[in-house]
């Protein structure tokens, strides 16, 4: 491995792991978010659904970062045994500006959007 791949490798190891300490500083926050709402007043049907809909999107984002740590956490692995930067469907090298834009990226830029369109039945 040349030393211009290992100072990329470094970089977005780095990378990861700083964006792995944001993502489990907000999950924790929105754990911390959820356990201390105080229930609405019975009467106060306006505040209950403002309340109700605050929560429904904070749960929303807790469910998209929790999900991104994941795929932050398997990149990380992927690195650690020698897999990072192979695409995960047809095992060919994700280019280096993708994985610096996306250091999490499983897939080519090509079987990302195969992928996506099988995802969405398009």
């Amino acid at each position: 491995m040349d030393l211009s791949t290992q100072s990329h490798l470094k970089t977005l190891r780095d990378a990861l792991e700083f964006r792995r300490g944001e993502l489990r500083a907000e999950v924790h926050a929105a754990d911390l978010a959820r356990r201390t709402i105080d229930e609405p007043d019975a009467g106060d049907f306006k505040e209950a659904s403002v309340r109700e809909q605050a929560a429904d999107m904070s749960d929303a984002e807790e469910r998209r970062d929790v999900e991104e740590l994941q795929h932050v956490e398997a990149a990380l692995n992927r690195l650690d045994i020698g897999r990072y930067g192979d695409c995960a469907d047809c095992g060919e090298p994700i280019g280096m500006p993708r994985l610096l834009v996306q250091p999490a990226a499983e897939r080519c830029v090509g079987c990302q959007t195969d992928f996506e369109r099988r995802r969405d039945g398009a």
